[in-house]
């Protein structure tokens, strides 16, 4: 044995060799922090809109948001098999087995999960977001019973991560006469909460969508694909308005804060319509006027009350080097007459790759929907229940 190895040796025994210096209590210690990962949009808008779907109606809403390429968006349920359907990458089940069309057992299953779910919507979404939307159906327990909370939960998000509004979104599609007493009794109720909601300056926009008149634009529209076509149609018109909005356009933008000034009205619908005979220059006022009084996806609505709104017309180059800008005017000014004194409505002519015209419209500032409410109360049978 060397010197050295002697010396060693000597130190070790006298003082007591070991592998382990120090014996460390089971201290509780915080969690690394996680390392932060963006969400990134397959598609390019003025807005980076967050979705998070409610039920199985506002999940189907979220997946069509899914479709078009936006990609911050989760799924929460209270049944798991509802939740399998859903071609998402993000989903919650915060419940055993679903809420029975019963909004209170619903709200209860947010009430435990609530954290979860403010962790998962932050994993969901990044950081990096001018708004987030709750999409619900207003008929059913999980959407009907988590909007409420879920808004909340939201506008908690959107202050922490300094998003680009103090408002949230709510896209609410309301049940067909047909679903029954519990269900209308439903949407009454979550209805007259998310009208409250925009009252005291929290949701912006309020999208209703009225399935029972939805039904009747897509009557033709087979079993298999209503669903789709129908969600797909709003989701469709409303990523319009903010792609658009982030382009240039050779005769007259509609630029991001038009889009966000209607945005921020409160209740607002979407519409969209073909103009077949555009080379008509009262066809196209007649478009207008049709789609803002019929033709968008919301029953028992009254536009004349709307303060706010923003129409987009896209033609082919062919088209819009012969319509004349009077005419164009005309329609533009044809809306404005629609409206309530004093509403300010932004524009846009856009040139598009199809050889045709096409108006997209979006109306905001509408006062609360007085007469579909009533509508709702006398389907949920609640005017009996108050009398009682």
């Amino acid at each position: 044995m060397s010197e050295n190895q002697e010396n060693i040796q000597d130190v070790n025994q006298y003082f007591g060799a070991a592998e382990i210096d120090v014996m460390v209590p089971d201290i509780p210690l915080p969690p690394e922090p996680e390392e932060k990962k963006e969400v990134k949009d397959e598609i390019e808008g003025a807005f980076k809109f967050a979705f998070i779907g409610a039920g199985q109606g506002g999940s189907r809403i979220a997946e069509s948001f899914h479709k078009l390429g936006y990609r911050k968006i989760g799924i929460v349920n209270t049944a798991q098999q509802d939740l399998n359907s859903i071609n998402v990458e993000n989903k919650l089940c915060i419940g055993a087995g679903g809420a029975g069309k019963d909004r209170s057992v619903a709200a209860k299953c947010f009430e435990e999960k609530r954290d979860d779910v403010l962790d998962f919507m932050r994993r969901s979404f990044g950081e990096d977001v001018d708004r987030i939307f709750v999409c619900a159906g207003a008929g059913g327990g999980s959407g009907a019973g988590t909007l409420v909370p879920l808004v909340k939960t939201a506008k908690e998000l959107q202050e922490t991560i300094k998003s680009g509004s103090k408002k949230v979104g709510v896209i609410l599609a309301l049940p067909k006469y047909s679903e029954g007493r519990k269900v209308n009794a439903n949407a009454y109720n979550t209805l007259k909460e998310a009208c409250e909601l925009v009252n005291e300056g929290v949701v912006s926009p309020l999208v209703i969508i009225d399935n029972e008149k939805t039904s009747k634009l897509y009557s033709n529209v087979s079993v298999s694909n209503f669903w789709q076509t129908a969600n797909m149609s709003t989701a469709g018109v409303f990523h319009l308005f903010n792609m658009t909005a982030s382009k240039d356009s050779s005769y007259s933008s509609f630029d991001s804060s038009d889009y966000k000034n209607v945005l921020d009205s409160g209740i607002t619908i979407f519409g969209a319509t073909p103009v077949p005979k555009w080379d008509d220059p009262v066809s196209i006022s007649r478009a207008v006027r049709s789609i803002a009084q019929s033709g968008s996806m919301s029953g028992g609505i009254d536009v004349s009350t709307a303060n706010s709104a923003g129409a987009i017309l896209i033609g082919g180059k062919e088209v819009l080097d012969n319509i004349p800008q009077s005419s164009l005017d005309e329609a533009f000014d044809q809306l404005t007459r629609i409206l309530r004194s004093g509403s300010v409505v932004h524009r846009g002519i856009y040139s598009g790759d199809k050889n045709n015209l096409t108006v997209f419209t979006i109306i905001g500032g509408i006062a609360t929907p007085q007469e579909k409410l009533e509508e709702l109360m006398k389907l949920g049978d609640l005017e009996r229940t108050e009398e009682k």
